[in-house]
């Protein structure tokens, strides 16, 4: 049986790369950068199935250079970079990986706090600075989140994910 013709147009992690590699015939963007428009229509000639990231843009001049394409499996929680009009028309799916940035982005709004709180970016200056000397009472004492209130804006599914971050912290949401 031959497999579907897919392009992919930037390397994923090796995982995913793999388990492509196991069921298509894998076409990829040769280089480490968004592709240009010219080289994604160029690319998408002849194959069944894209998988983009949110930096390309698929519209119907790509479309138009792709007569077999049936669906763009789009790696990104989005899908605003494709022209979801001009894909129905065609009959082309598209879809979107929805809330597999969930957790990571929470993760990296604890980062944040931390930073701030802890003053973080400070500290690191000081050390490769050269311009610490030693452990001092005052120095860089920063904020205690124990008992602290966090405000979100916006309870979604990110915004949930950081309060119950919250939670391990003894803090107020």
């Amino acid at each position: 049986m031959t497999r579907p013709p897919v392009l992919l147009t930037r390397r994923l992690p090796p995982r995913a790369m793999a388990l492509l590699q196991s069921r298509v015939d894998l076409r990829c963007n040769p280089h480490d950068r968004p592709l240009t428009a010219e080289e994604l229509r160029r690319l998408a000639f002849g194959v069944s199935g894209i998988v983009a990231t949110l930096n390309d843009r698929l519209d119907a001049q790509v479309f138009d250079e792709a007569p077999n394409l049936r669906v763009v499996a789009n790696y990104a929680v989005g899908y605003n970079n494709i022209d979801l009009a001009a894909a129905g028309s065609r009959g082309i799916i598209v879809t979107n990986t929805p809330g597999v940035l969930t957790d990571a982005t929470a993760d990296l709004t604890w980062a944040l706090i931390f930073a701030v709180t802890r003053r973080l970016g400070e500290g690191e200056r000081l050390v490769r600075g050269g311009g610490w000397t030693g452990w001092s009472p005052t120095q860089l004492l920063g904020l205690d989140l124990r008992d602290a209130t966090l405000g979100i804006v916006g309870m979604g599914r990110i915004g949930r994910a950081v309060g119950l971050r919250a939670r391990g912290f003894g803090m107020r949401v």
